[in-house]
């Protein structure tokens, strides 16, 4: 069960909010091994002074379109799952919204099954994804 924070710079329509949002999702069920209902997000726009970023640093060149998802998964992929994630998630939000590659950057955090709680004050016992 991921659970994403998608930070980018405000004023973006919610029709292309909502193409980021359906690209990551994809992507995760395509590439992650997440089940199709199991969508967790939540949209950060911020001002531009905050969003700082450094517009070459491995990679780039970044515009004012650059993106950052935080990525908090319930277990570890391994390498080639991850790397297929990134390739998918680019060339998703390539096609809609229309975002660069270069404009993309993705970080994954693993966590334990009982650092969660679905509902009603539970800790979970089992990670399904």
């Amino acid at each position: 069960m991921p659970f994403t924070r998608i930070s980018l710079c405000s004023g973006k329509s919610p029709t292309y909010l909502n193409a980021v949002s359906d690209s990551l999702h994809r992507a995760l069920v395509e590439a992650f091994d997440v089940p199709p209902d199991d969508r967790f997000q939540v949209i950060h726009q911020l001002a531009p002074e905050e969003l700082v970023f450094d517009r070459h640093y491995l990679g780039g060149p970044r515009s004012d379109d650059f993106i950052l998802f935080a990525v908090t998964a319930g277990r570890k992929r391994d390498a080639r799952t991850r790397a297929a994630f990134y390739q998918r998630l680019v060339a998703l939000l390539a096609e809609a919204p229309g975002v660069r590659p270069e404009d993309v950057m993705v970080v994954i955090n693993t966590t334990e099954a009982d650092e969660w709680s679905f509902a009603s004050g539970r800790a979970n016992q089992a990670m399904p994804s």
